[in-house]
């Protein structure tokens, strides 16, 4: 059995409204828009029958419901995107559940829809995405949504998100030649993990259970410059005593991030796949496929189960990344 934990689908009728005419066709919503078994349901099944005992648990793509709205609508939008999501899950198997989509634009309601997703309608937690409508996630406005994840013990998934407008250089206005995707969502991933690093969340809330998208973003890679590095914090500044603020941690910064929950959506990076997993260990890996950004249907599962195995590991890991993981951090199994 395999849970995949991230991966997207749009309920048909939220797609209708407010992507394929709903003004969202600019970069990323352009790339959404022309994925069939974005919102096919009969072609992704077909293509999950490939994978014998194979379940998903399904959560919307981008682009952010603050970003298709303003405060006074994205409510709406996330209730109708939870009710098609449910809707979903209830009619059919291979959609294990779903995780909630918020209006991050509007925290007091983003906080009303997460408990009535979770109440109502069973979700099995919240996404949220890097920074919500340009805000860091470590916003004071944003940290009951923090507190009620921890309260209720339910996994929080973290969605890298950043558009063309964000250029690759101070003198030009947008970025080129999707750099902004390429490099600019793991850099993403790893800004909002420091963040809720240095803001001292995982020292308030030690059982925080958040789910990072591509393996932790860049932090495995650079394991040396966070942890040796970060091991220095305030030598490189002037203006801020970060001196201070490091002694005042209970652990190394690096420890930090070994807390994090990382999925497998590598898209057939053998390399980088071994990298994360000797980062975050077998106890903090789970199984992801990314469905259905794949250029070819099914390929990102069939590559990234092709990477899991080569890691070689016994049968009682590899059980662990492909579910055991995800149905602890569920609290059910499929």
């Amino acid at each position: 059995m395999k849970i995949d934990l991230f991966n997207h689908i749009f309920p048909k009728r939220f797609f209708e409204k407010y992507i394929d005419h709903g003004g969202s066709g600019r970069d990323i919503g352009k790339r959404v828009a022309n994925i069939r078994t974005i919102v096919d349901v009969d072609a992704r099944l077909k293509i999950l029958d490939e994978f014998g005992d194979y379940v998903q648990v399904i959560s919307l793509p981008l682009p952010p419901l603050e970003t298709i709205a303003g405060p006074d609508r994205s409510p709406q939008l996330a209730e109708e995107a939870n009710d098609g999501l449910a809707e979903l899950v209830r009619r059919h198997d291979r959609f294990f559940g779903f995780v909630a989509a918020l209006p991050m634009n509007n925290p007091d309601a983003a906080l009303a829809e997460m408990r009535r997703a979770i109440d109502q309608l069973g979700a099995f937690g919240v996404q949220v995405y890097t920074n919500a409508a340009g805000k860091p996630l470590d916003a004071p406005e944003l940290l009951p949504l923090f507190e009620e994840a921890v309260r209720r013990d339910i996994p929080i998934w973290m969605h890298p998100a950043r558009g063309a407008d964000f250029s690759d250089y101070r003198t030009e206005t947008r970025s080129q030649y999707e750099i902004w995707w390429t490099f600019g969502w793991p850099y993403e991933t790893s800004v909002a993990m420091a963040r809720l690093v240095f803001s001292g969340y995982l020292d308030r809330f030690p059982t925080l259970k958040l789910i990072t998208h591509h393996m932790g973003g860049m932090i495995p890679y650079f394991e040396g410059r966070v942890g040796y590095g970060w091991d220095q914090l305030g030598t490189r500044t002037s203006d801020m005593d970060y001196t201070a603020l490091l002694k005042s941690m209970k652990k190394r910064p690096i420890d930090y991030f070994r807390q994090f929950y990382a999925d497998t959506a590598l898209f057939g990076a053998a390399p980088a796949t071994r990298c994360g997993f000797d980062f975050f260990g077998v106890d903090r890996v789970v199984f992801a496929s990314d469905m259905p950004f794949e250029p070819t249907p099914g390929l990102y599962a069939r590559e990234t189960i092709r990477c899991v195995e080569a890691l070689g590991l016994p049968d009682a890991q590899k059980a662990q990344i492909y579910r055991g993981n995800a149905e602890k951090l569920l609290k059910r199994a499929p």
